[in-house]
């Protein structure tokens, strides 16, 4: 039986062309001295300066519309030195993977106000000033450079670097997508010592790519034959890059290796220099992401120290290599010891000064240090839904800055005096702030999005409403989203939405409009629930699925169908699901789950077997594939294709380089074999987002399409 539509005032446009996305304010740099802010403006035209009190435009540091060597129409981003004497900027970038680019980079003197090019203006990558605004490194066809900025002289660092072999500086594929490396350079705070990671790739497995014409950006080389794209990938139980840190002395011209004291298996997840010159800090990670280490390096002889060690009976956070802030005399990081993740310091020589933040509410972020009033500031749940802002004292006094339900975040500026106060919940639509430290109210608004709350804060649109439910003795929460004209009285179609994957969260109080929202416009309702493994909860409760992938978050999917089902408003023959990337390999685990009653579901880009993922990912959850065949068997939808019950889609991009084509491929084979029936959307030379080409909006459109067929 099928449902009538509900009045919308939604579209599918508004969410393929971010319509529905309330508006933000652009990336802010703080000025050294507190008072202002830096910001690209006009369309990425200008730097200008910007009052934190006023709002006030008091200068443009740079415009490119008067400088007759610009040579860009517009630019992309930039970095301040910390002396504020230069700015890097880029321009013309081409991306390599998710995060990585290369770019045309400059470098503007504030204070002469000239503008030179960075390696003559060929595309380079990870373009790092020194503190001191006279040098600039960056990479080019995997080797370093250094770049002196008065003479414009540049000294060649590497000759090694050659692709698919040795990378020197810029991550490798693995690195960049499981530890979100995208530069691993590091500065001496006396711009004398450049430090960098070497990764040596020459034994990794290659995977390759199939590339075709095209339609949108043709590539007329592959018009008769398709092309290639070769790359190294590590999948789970095959070798990874032997990776070493190595640094130059910029003024003896001179290139170390460090002596560290790791194997060839181990990681290197983040370097970083404290406040002294000799104390460069060196994060190592075991393979099995269970044992780690803080050495401190003194890059002028290679000696290390180790002066951090902490282990776990499941794995270490990668997270906490970003929250690991470095001073003059401490460092502080986060650490999940006490069953949450909590904030400690210690001294440079590796002494616990103290455990700053207790308790059992995790910390989410590190906001950073006031020196002069000694605080410490950060953001942690209140509740599993929520996140405040809090700021803590060296003597463990706790103070709430922002504490408004809902999800509260800040940026400060330099010297902790104003921030900038970001808000949303499930009733407010992103707002900006700037406020003062210590005071109450705001001190001007950013943006508050009247226009986008006069569009979509109408009853025409559906809202999100929170709901529990107990499963193996642990209460899961999740959202559902009705019909704005819902009739109790009626039997409603279900889609459930979920991604399940490790440490995630998708039910939060915070403002979000997408596609959920306009399928229940379209007579569904939505729902969504947080199973065992995901975010928020403490490590106990995330670290249940370790070594078992698939398992407990399959169970909960399906007991969340049925707690659905059960309800007198859903008709519980006709309940679907879907999921993106680990939520599209849900779909696939759920869907063969003996109790599964799933009529139809939409997999797109999954996982099908963690054989076929990297190292980094598939391992720290579930260790080698030699030393947990079970768990990898047991957690391959590839080998339950027998089991499926319902209808599938299944959505996939070409050239994925994060979930590679042959994981849809195996499992279509596999269907094949079975005999199965099942429908299949390819989109040629897209990868893991299949996004760009304007693909997004037939994409949506075919989903509902499909529950529509399926599920009405």
């Amino acid at each position: 039986m099928a449902v009538g539509l509900s009045a919308s005032a939604l579209d599918i446009k508004d969410f393929v062309l971010g319509g529905a996305r309330p508006r933000g304010i652009g990336a802010v740099t703080p000025a050294m001295d507190g008072k202002y802010y830096y910001q690209l403006t006009d369309g990425g035209k200008t730097i200008a300066r910007f009052a934190y009190k006023t709002g006030n435009r008091e200068a443009t540091l740079l415009d490119s519309t008067v400088m007759a060597n610009a040579q860009v129409s517009r630019w992309e981003g930039y970095e301040m030195s910390q002396s504020e004497s230069t700015i890097l900027l880029w321009a013309d970038s081409e991306p390599i993977y998710r995060h990585s680019f290369t770019a045309r980079f400059f470098v503007y003197d504030t204070h002469k106000g000239t503008l030179a090019t960075v390696a003559g203006g060929d595309a380079v990558q990870i373009a790092t000033p020194s503190p001191d605004g006279t040098r600039v490194a960056y990479v080019k066809d995997n080797n370093v450079y250094v770049q002196h900025l008065t003479d414009g002289t540049i000294a060649q660092v590497t000759t090694d670097g050659l692709k698919n072999h040795v990378i020197n500086a810029v991550p490798d594929w693995v690195y960049e997508e499981e530890f979100a490396m995208l530069n691993s350079f590091a500065w001496s705070s006396d711009s004398r010592t450049i430090s960098f990671i070497r990764w040596d790739e020459s034994e990794v497995p290659m995977a390759s790519m199939m590339m075709y014409e095209g339609d949108c950006k043709p590539n007329e080389d592959y018009a008769l034959y398709p092309g290639r794209y070769d790359f190294k990938y590590p999948v789970a139980g095959e070798k990874n890059s032997v990776v070493s840190v190595h640094s130059y002395d910029v003024l003896q011209g001179k290139l170390s290796k460090m002596n560290l004291p790791i194997s060839d298996e181990d990681y290197i997840p983040h370097i970083g220099y404290a406040g002294p010159a000799d104390a460069l800090m060196v994060m190592t990670l075991n393979r099995t992401q269970n044992d780690m280490h803080i050495y401190r390096v003194n890059p002028a002889t290679g000696a290390a120290r180790d002066i951090y060690h902490e282990t776990s009976t499941s794995w270490i956070d990668s997270e906490m290599s970003r929250n690991v802030a470095y001073y003059d005399d401490f460092f502080v990081i986060p650490n999940e010891t006490s069953g949450y993740c909590q904030l400690y310091q210690y001294d440079l020589d590796g002494h616990l000064l103290r455990q700053l933040t207790t308790g059992q509410e995790p910390v989410t972020d590190y906001y950073g240090y006031d020196k002069k009033n000694r605080q410490f500031y950060y953001q942690c749940t209140d509740g599993p839904l929520n996140r405040v802002v809090k700021r803590v004292d060296g003597k463990g006094r706790m103070q709430d800055v922002e504490v408004a339900k809902g999800t509260n975040s800040a940026r400060f500026n330099s010297d902790f005096t104003y921030y900038i106060h970001t808000f949303s919940n499930v009733d407010t639509p992103t707002q900006y702030r700037i406020k003062q430290v210590g005071k109450k109210g705001s001190v001007r608004d950013l943006q508050l999005n009247e226009e986008y709350c006069a569009k979509y804060m109408v009853p025409e649109v559906p809202r999100r409403e929170f709901v529990t439910f107990e499963n193996d003795g642990y209460i899961l929460n999740g959202f559902i989203i009705k019909p704005v004209d819902f009739d109790p009285s009626k039997k409603y179609p279900v889609i459930m939405s979920q991604y399940s994957g490790p440490g995630s969260q998708q039910v939060r109080n915070n403002w979000k409009l997408d596609w959920e929202e306009y399928f229940a416009t379209q007579g569904y309702i939505i729902a969504c629930f947080d199973g065992r493994g995901t975010g928020a909860r403490g490590k106990a409760f995330e670290s249940l699925i370790y070594q078992n992938l698939g398992y407990y978050e399959t169970i909960d999917q399906v007991a969340a169908a049925e707690y659905m089902a059960s309800q007198p408003w859903v008709d519980a023959d006709r309940i679907g699901i879907w999921g993106w990337s680990f939520g599209g390999y849900e779909v696939l685990m759920a869907m063969s789950h003996p109790d599964s009653h799933y009529a139809a579901g939409v997999s797109i880009a999954p996982v099908t077997s963690w054989r076929f993922y990297d190292t980094i990912y598939a391992e720290r959850f579930m260790r080698t594939p030699q030393e947990n065949p079970d768990g990898y068997a047991n957690g391959a939808p590839l080998d339950k294709v027998k089991d499926l019950k319902g209808d599938l889609l299944i959505m996939f991009g070409s050239a994925d380089d994060n979930v590679h084509i042959i994981n849809s491929m195996q499992y279509i084979a596999k269907l094949h074999g079975q005999k199965r029936q099942f429908d299949m959307m390819l989109y040629p030379n897209m990868n893991h987002s299949i996004n760009g080409c304007g693909v997004r909006e037939p994409l949506y459109q075919r989903v509902l399409n499909y529950f529509d067929r399926k599920l009405k």
